[in-house]
């Protein structure tokens, strides 16, 4: 007696279809689990035992074999239980197996027979899209999160229980309605633009980051808004589109970090400096999304940038140039989305006072300078605007005049936001403009043409330097409505290229 259910391995973001084969034989009562299984894989005979058992249905007194095809793919967690339960209930003639056509299974069992939430479940649904399978049977936990990618039949599963009387006709399960969007932005953990004192300058390279994807780099001493500063950035990004909302959670989802939900807001990471480059990057045994991936269509903030270790910093250079991430592993290559905004802060040098008016800085030039090296000119050169946060002034704070808020300063950023979509028609941000698409979209006025052929002679820019000056140019344009470069805007960006 042999059946066949349909899963999947759970691999990045496209994953990976899994054939569970059950075979009940004559023998002595055994229940054996194949095909490169982790520990949690290997335990699913027990949380399957205890399910059917406590669930009134019947484990067959069989030489039961599982085998998990192909069983040269490693496969870990807990999403086999269900499709191993649904074999045997098939192997043994407890259902039919055409019930189990064109149907894909996931999900994690309790020995009471319900079913817990899994990780990926937008993974699962993308599979069984590509593989033209047209049910997708998964924890109810999960349901909402799945069906936001169309064209699959979602049906939460509540228990063991449920998913008997569906398959044996009994009582059919509806399929899950899908949820309604979330039209509004979610800006719970931003800080209000408003009650961060003075720091025109800063908020004004805020917006242009946020306009047009931007990296920046804020320095200053301590205390004078930077940290907060940046958290007040997700409150003046424009809200996720359903494409960037179905990338966010999949990721989040791989991680184990939405607990089946959507997430409708752009990430907002902020990893300690002590994280290692496999938790920035990604990777382990079974290779899960990193910081900069969970930062994907969103913000990676790095406070103290300086007081990362160096080789950690530095593996930041390749995805920011490409978007993405690719982890190489003996049991094989994942690529994982990082197109994210990177913002950080530093303070000028290791007691934080150098050049500050009221306070007497104690380092030696020795240590400034080993201090500023400890950021490499390469990824310094990937930063599109570095800004010199001052000290706030005392009149300033004693005033405490409002300023603008981030509705309004975000209001300004969706119209320049709405200008690139339209004129790219793909919906890229100028930070992610080709060298074709900065030749075409990024017109100097003759008089900018002037100030970039002497700003080349004078800073020194790298190609990669003079191309990001002038998509920021683009973005500083953008929100103004202008649709050539003029001298004003060229000139703006390329104060954000003068390093400190």
């Amino acid at each position: 007696m042999l059946a066949k259910v349909n899963s999947g391995a759970n691999l990045g973001l496209d994953g990976r279809l899994v054939e569970v084969e059950c075979d009940l034989a004559n023998g002595l009562p055994a229940f054996t689990v194949v095909g490169l299984g982790d520990k949690a894989v290997d335990e699913a005979k027990e949380r399957v035992r205890g399910a059917l058992k406590n669930n009134q249905l019947v484990l067959p007194p069989k030489r039961i074999t599982l085998n998990l095809a192909p069983a040269d793919l490693p496969k870990d967690g807990t999403a086999y239980d269900l499709p191993m339960a649904v074999g045997l209930l098939a192997a043994s003639g407890q259902v039919e197996s055409q019930a189990l056509q064109d149907s894909l299974f996931v999900g994690e069992l309790a020995l009471d027979g319900s079913l817990r939430p899994i990780r990926g479940a937008l993974t699962y649904t993308r599979l069984a899209l590509n593989n033209k399978i047209n049910k997708l049977f998964l924890p109810i936990d999960n349901a909402k999160e799945a069906s936001l990618i169309e064209g699959v039949k979602i049906y939460g599963v509540k228990d063991l229980q449920q998913i008997y009387r569906h398959l044996i006709g009994e009582e059919p399960m509806p399929v899950s309605v899908k949820s309604q969007e979330n039209k509004t932005i979610d800006v719970f953990s931003a800080t209000e633009l408003a009650t961060v004192y003075g720091q025109p300058m800063a908020k004004r390279a805020l917006e242009i980051a946020a306009a047009g994807g931007h990296n920046l780099l804020m320095s200053g001493p301590p205390g004078v808004g930077k940290t907060l500063l940046a958290k007040a950035l997700p409150g003046i990004l424009p809200p996720p589109s359903l494409k960037e909302k179905i990338e966010i959670t999949q990721l989040h989802s791989l991680a184990g970090l939405n607990s089946g939900g959507i997430v409708n807001f752009r990430p907002f990471r902020s990893p300690h400096h002590t994280s290692s480059d496999i938790a920035l990057i990604g990777g382990g045994r079974s290779p899960k999304p990193g910081e900069i991936s969970l930062s994907h269509r969103g913000v990676l903030f790095l406070d103290e940038l300086p007081e990362f270790p160096r080789q950690v910093l530095e593996v930041l250079r390749q995805p920011i140039e490409d978007g993405q991430v690719t982890i190489s592993r003996a049991t094989g290559t994942l690529t994982f989305p990082a197109k994210f905004m990177l913002v950080a802060t530093q303070n000028p040098c290791p007691c934080g006072y150098y050049g500050d008016q009221l306070r007497d800085c104690t380092c030696s030039p020795a240590n400034i300078n080993t201090y500023k090296r400890r950021v490499s000119g390469p990824l310094l050169d990937r930063i599109d605007l570095t800004v010199e946060v001052a000290r706030v002034d005392r009149q300033a704070l004693l005033n405490s005049e409002p300023s603008e808020s981030s509705e309004v300063v975000r209001s300004r950023v969706l119209n320049a936001r709405q200008r690139q979509a339209g004129r790219s028609q793909v919906d890229l941000t100028n930070a992610e403009l080709s060298p074709e698409q900065i030749k075409q979209h990024c017109q100097l006025e003759p008089a900018a043409k002037l100030i970039a052929q002497e700003a080349l002679g004078r800073l020194n820019l790298s190609a990669r330097g003079y191309m990001r000056t002038l998509k920021v140019a683009r973005t500083i344009a953008d929100l103004e409505q202008s649709d050539k470069i003029s001298d004003a805007h060229l000139a703006e960006a390329l104060q954000y290229r003068i390093r400190a």
